[in-house]
């Protein structure tokens, strides 16, 4: 038998499936509203785009112009023709190229998206070669989106603290996963922010293998290659079916940081500098106070999620704290102060500081991050009324004012009476 009889019948198994690996319009959509504010028309790259799923949904909806990327060639024309039945014939541009050597110069697009493929090119080499391609901050007087480009990926990782035998060995022969953990550091560390993680749902792998399933079963095993084709597909369904547990698809939203500001956990030389910028912003020695009281709280103070961000002589310009709080007694994080030295206001360094000390949280493993602050300003780092979670302070304050984040994973948020420790004196 020939590889390329194989590869004939391997793409015959999947023509005319909806889609290409697991997923759903709710999941890109909930992608899509992390994403945060777009252009009127956003310029999206959408990269292994398949049939074209996603493409039309961020066409259609988003109002997007869509360039769609994939190796081969009759998914685009699916794609080409199902845009065209949809109206979208002029919103959708396909184009056949390697993801790994795109033709785009730098700052092409306001989104570029990749669900169920950038293990084509590994995890790391898709932050890193994917980068360029995202839209700098642009002015509101330019039109342009003034936060910069977002990127949106899916990838497969463990689920499971201790995989088993059987698992990993499927895996290690395919594509080397990673817990949620490793993808986040690694994204943190390429120089990302993550905007929201969502975990995809067991119903977004049926959407897939349902149709494949259906389309294995119909098949006829004696056309070359079918065989072997359908072997390996039902060998990746079954392992789905007996460790489905322990491995699933997640989405990662993440921005390119702020490059003006540097970010880092605050060290015993920055004490004072903190103190300074928290009196200055702030116009009264309280809220500087009040982290010098957490700071000597064993019980309050999470080492590592004191941060600064710098200005570019080295001053401390900005500094954002998280601390330990409870939620119906359970434990929870509380984001308090904030602050930005005056000369430094408005120029992104508390955007910069809050995204970095949430995403150090998002790698100590912290679930939940409450915060008491302006309605206006913090949903855009994804806050949301903490009534909406069953979760209200224990003293008054408007219900827009006091909100929740949850960071990590899925399962059940803790509900019930928030308590700041004492030095909040609330």
């Amino acid at each position: 038998m020939s590889d390329n009889a194989l590869y004939t019948a391997f793409f015959t198994l999947h023509h005319g499936l909806p889609r290409q690996g697991p997923g759903s319009d709710t999941t890109t959509r909930r992608l899509l509203a992390l994403s945060g504010p777009l252009p009127e028309r956003p310029r999206v790259l959408d990269l292994g785009c398949g049939p074209g799923r996603s493409a039309l949904l961020l066409a259609a909806e988003a109002g997007a112009e869509v360039t769609a990327v994939d190796l081969h060639q009759p998914f685009l024309d699916e794609l080409r023709q199902a845009a065209e039945a949809r109206g979208l014939g002029d919103r959708v541009r396909t184009l056949n190229a390697d993801m790994g050597e795109l033709p785009f110069p730098d700052g092409s697009f306001d989104l570029v998206w990749a669900e169920s493929s950038a293990y084509a090119l590994g995890f790391d080499t898709a932050l890193r070669s994917w980068r360029r391609l995202l839209a700098p901050p642009a002015s509101r007087e330019r039109g342009g989106s003034p936060v910069g480009g977002t990127l949106v990926l899916t990838e497969c990782e463990w689920t499971a603290d201790e995989p088993s035998r059987e698992a990993r060995a499927f895996w290690d022969e395919h594509y080397t996963l990673r817990t949620g953990r490793a993808n986040t550091a690694a994204a943190v560390e390429a120089g990302y922010h993550v905007l929201g993680v969502v975990p995809q749902p067991e119903s977004d792998w049926d959407e897939y293998y349902g149709p494949l399933s259906e389309r294995a079963d119909a098949a006829d095993p004696s056309v070359p290659g079918m065989a072997e084709a359908l072997a390996a597909t039902r060998a990746e369904l079954a392992m789905r079916r007996d460790h489905g547990g322990e491995y699933g698809y997640t989405g990662y939203v993440l921005r390119p940081a702020d490059t003006r500001w540097r970010t880092r956990p605050e060290t015993a030389a920055d004490v004072r500098a903190v103190w300074d910028v928290n009196a200055t912003a702030f116009g009264t020695r309280a809220e500087a106070d009040l982290v010098d009281a957490l700071r000597e709280d064993a019980g309050a103070w999470l080492p590592g999620l004191s941060f600064v961000a710098e200005a570019r002589d080295g001053s401390v310009a900005a500094h954002a704290l998280i601390t330990r709080c409870h939620v119906g007694g359970v434990p929870a994080a509380a984001l308090a102060p904030v602050a930005v030295a005056p000369a430094y206001q408005r120029q992104g360094a508390g955007e910069a500081v809050v995204r970095a000390v949430l995403d150090a949280a998002r790698l100590r493993g912290e679930r939940l991050v409450l915060v008491l602050g302006h309605p206006e300003y913090y949903p855009r780092f994804g806050f949301e009324r903490a009534s909406a979670y069953g979760i209200k302070p224990s003293f008054e304050v408007p219900d827009e004012a006091m909100m929740a984040l949850v960071l990590a994973g899925s399962g059940p948020v803790p509900a019930g009476t928030l308590r700041y420790p004492a030095a909040f004196g609330v």
